[in-house]
């Protein structure tokens, strides 16, 4: 699709590092995003320590949710979150799950269903991630998740252990 002639989506970007001061590599990944084409940064959620998902020998993780309104297709938009996070020291070739400096992830897409094999929407696992569900409900308590439900609901159904808030974003 031509990044010209896309139309306005509502996205959530999910933001998480557990590398070198975690809560200012997820403030600047913040001032990143607001330099995206096409695109503004509308809202923050809190951010959110969290223990981390993959192996345990890491540290904790800092996690929060950005909501924007793009005009950037998916693939340009999953193209530019990329440069960000090599921008800010992403080293893609370790450990699932492992460690990061910041990860970036487009957890919706407006309403669209995107199954591509460098992209899928929802983000997999969306509905089983506290670290993901809370900052979601925190920003629109009311968001549907296409195939999955309300975000209320699935909150409700997520354990909340190894989640604790931190600040504000």
């Amino acid at each position: 699709m031509d990044t010209l002639n896309s139309a306005r989506a509502i996205v959530y970007i999910g933001l998480g590092s557990n590398l070198g001061e975690p809560l200012q590599r997820l403030r600047q990944g913040l001032e990143d995003l607001r330099t995206l084409p096409r695109t503004h940064v509308l809202d923050c959620s809190p951010f959110y320590g969290s223990a981390p998902m993959g192996p345990q020998d890491q540290p904790d993780y800092v996690n929060a949710v950005a909501r924007l309104e793009t005009f950037l297709d998916p693939q340009a938009l999953l193209a530019a979150l990329q440069r960000i996070e090599a921008d800010n020291g992403r080293d893609r070739s370790g450990q699932r799950w492992g460690s990061r400096t910041l990860d970036l992830d487009i957890l919706l897409y407006g309403d669209q269903v995107i199954q591509e094999p460098n992209l899928i929407v929802p983000h997999p696992g969306i509905n089983q991630r506290i670290f993901v569900l809370k900052p979601l409900f925190d920003l629109v308590p009311e968001l549907e998740i296409p195939g999955m439900g309300q975000v209320s609901v699935l909150l409700q159904r997520c354990p909340a252990l190894g989640l604790w808030p931190l600040s504000d974003c």
